[in-house]
């Protein structure tokens, strides 16, 4: 389940889109007006919170994050699901939920595995009223594990949990490693060569799912002597897909509740969850309804301003960022700005193409002014990064000095681009000639070449690749257009003899290429755009590990979308997390600073900026508090409206 906390992946979101329980310090946070402030109560108004998100939802609520990880799904998803006996606080440092955990207990065996028993409280409900028991629990792992959600094309790691990797290849029917304690209380085992782990506590924790959702046979979680199993039937992997995309029927334990979800309109309407028990801290939302709706950034602050939308979360563009304060300083709104636990970036996928060679993506890094980009995107609210960290990031902060001095700007040298493609062979034409103008090319061998169907076969049978990268972009995105400027339109970049070709597509769209999800159509599953912008901010748990696996199954699961294959990163990936006591932070940080040092070198990924986001929203919305490690979906709960009928 850590395996999902760290993907991230890939939240990955618009233009925000897929951070530590160490010496890590609460992230800077500050209200540009505190809540004692605000407007007293004048009219009353109905007890509603309008969210507009930039990034359209496309209805994937599955649990954990199993397919898809886009921002505004993952958000909804953290509003519909609680209860894990392992959480967050305010400061991203995890800690054992007491609203739902009696207690976590841990025992090191004799193999050197460690297995640990979670005692879950009595009482909790879902939202419709039934039970929650240690069963609903180990249905988590024995539906996430199963051959029918992987046949769904579920990607969930295996290697973590004793006995899931049989359990998922169908070779047992049993899951040795996770076992129904009694009616309250679970256990999972971890093996010994993924132990210790700098994020142990995660292991422990697993969230309660609803069976009837997932399977129409009538399940029971029953416990032997191999190990948890399903009685009464089986799993059918089109009963766990169709789960993913239930809506007003579904049934769940958190906060809120889906009351409708309209992937046309792009809106999402929830509701309080009357039977939900509280966070952490016993805390329940007030605020009975919200509503996320798909704006657009030309639109959003017109939006704000008549009411149409009351909260504008994480503005990352400086314009964006001005004009909120603008509306801040004439009144009737408040902000709060936090640096940000992520980054914006260009995304190479580096198995095809001319972005598999190493000196393509350096030269693409030379031709692009990234200080200038940086500079004119976050206008002062935020600053150019070299490599897969944020600005709030402690980590980061402990690596300045060091990173200043041994790692690669690629600061905007369009000399120094030509000189390292000359360098990599790209000094040819269409016809073999050597090159003058135009589009370079560069001989390749038949591996190299692939099914890149720009490739030129002269008669003797040379393969000649074009220097000419397909690039996938989101509608309506700012950082797109700047990009087209600064980059693929740019003189430099043609002067250098390459072609960037920009196709602009939905968000959803753009995952499904990067992903390469063929279920959602045969045509994703074909290698088509090496180059993708976008960005993602990461969990407190930073771990990277298999975000660059060779492993053919786990790359055809979903992961390491970079298909960039380095053998030195993927171990130091592993080496930052696994074999590091939670409690040593300065091996944790050493492994960290060689694994971003690896990473720059490579560059399977131009970093953009990390910046300073701002949140802005009408200032009857009170005891609103927001950072880079306590999201909207944890905030809201703490907030109230005032003069709420």
């Amino acid at each position: 389940m850590k395996k999902i906390l760290a993907l991230v992946l890939v939240l990955v979101m618009m233009l925000s889109c897929v951070a530590c329980s160490a010496p890590a310090t609460t992230p800077n946070t500050e209200s540009e007006t505190e809540t004692e402030n605000q407007t007293p109560v004048t009219e009353s108004r109905p007890n509603r919170l309008i969210y507009g998100s930039t990034t359209e939802v496309s209805g994937d609520i599955g649990p954990g994050a199993w397919w898809t990880n886009n921002a505004t799904d993952n958000m909804i998803r953290g509003m519909i699901n609680d209860y894990s006996p392992v959480t967050t606080n305010q400061g991203g440092e995890y800690i054992i939920n007491p609203t739902v955990c009696g207690g976590i207990d841990s025992v090191e065996n004799e193999d050197g595995s460690k297995t640990f028993t979670v005692k879950i409280n009595e009482g909790l409900v879902f939202s419709n009223g039934e039970p929650i028991t240690a069963a609903n629990y180990v249905a988590y792992a024995l539906i996430g594990y199963s051959p029918a959600a992987a046949e769904a094309g579920a990607k969930l790691s295996t290697e973590q949990v004793v006995g899931a990797t049989e359990y998922n290849a169908g070779e047992t029917d049993c899951l040795s490693g996770v076992r129904l304690v009694d009616e309250y209380t679970y256990s999972i085992t971890i093996p010994a060569e993924y132990l210790p782990y700098y994020y142990e506590l995660t292991y422990a924790s697993l969230s309660p799912l609803y069976i009837p959702m997932y399977a129409s046979a009538e399940l029971t979680v029953v416990d032997t002597e191999n190990g948890a199993k399903f009685e009464g039937g089986e799993l059918v992997a089109s009963e766990i897909d169709a789960a993913r995309w239930m809506y007003d029927t579904a049934v769940s334990a958190g906060p809120y509740v889906i009351k409708s979800l309209d992937t046309g309109a792009l809106e999402t309407t929830l509701e309080i969850n009357p039977n939900y028990a509280g966070n952490f801290e016993g805390q329940k939302p007030s605020i009975q309804t919200i509503v996320i709706i798909k704006t657009e950034t030309t639109t959003q602050f017109d939006a704000l301003a008549t009411g149409a939308v009351d909260l504008l979360d994480t503005l990352s563009d400086g314009t964006e960022v001005n004009t909120a304060k603008d509306m801040i300083a004439a009144g009737g709104y408040v902000g709060l700005d936090f640096e940000r636990n992520g980054y914006g970036k260009i995304q190479f996928q580096c198995d095809f193409g001319p972005t598999q060679f190493q000196a393509v993506r350096h030269a693409i890094a030379y031709l692009l002014d990234r200080n200038e980009f940086a500079n004119t995107f976050c206008q002062g609210y935020g600053s150019v990064v070299h490599g897969p960290y944020g600005l709030a990031m402690w980590m980061y902060k402990d690596s300045e000095e060091l990173f200043a001095d041994k790692i690669n700007t690629y600061a905007y040298n369009p000399e120094k681009a030509v000189e390292i493609l000359e360098a990599d062979g790209w000094v040819l034409d269409a016809e073999g000639n050597d090159y003058v103008s135009g589009t370079r090319y560069k001989k390749v061998t038949a591996e190299e070449a692939g099914d890149y169907p720009l490739n030129v076969t002269l008669a003797d049978g040379t393969i000649l690749m074009p220097l000419h990268i397909k690039w996938s972009s989101s509608e309506a995105n700012p950082v797109s257009e700047l990009l087209v400027t600064m980059l693929s339109n740019g003189q430099q970049t043609a002067d250098a003899g390459m072609i960037i070709e920009q196709t602009v597509m939905s968000f959803d769209e753009l995952l499904n290429y990067m992903y390469r999800d063929a279920t959602q159509g045969d045509q994703y599953g074909v290698p088509t755009y090496g180059m993708y912008n976008l960005a993602t901010n990461f969990t407190p748990a930073y771990d990277m590990s298999y975000s660059w696996t060779s492993d053919p199954d786990m790359v055809a699961a979903g992961w390491n979308t970079n298909y960039f294959f380095d053998d030195k990163l993927d171990q130091l990936s592993m080496d930052m997390v696994y074999g590091v006591d939670s409690s040593d932070s300065a091996t944790y940080l050493d492994l960290w600073q060689q694994y971003i040092l690896r990473w720059n070198e490579t560059l399977p990924e131009i970093p953009l900026y990390s910046n300073v986001y701002t949140t802005v929203h009408a200032d009857w919305l009170e005891n609103y508090t927001q950072s880079s490690l306590w999201d909207f979906n944890q905030a809201v709960l703490y907030a109230s409206i005032n003069g709420a009928e």
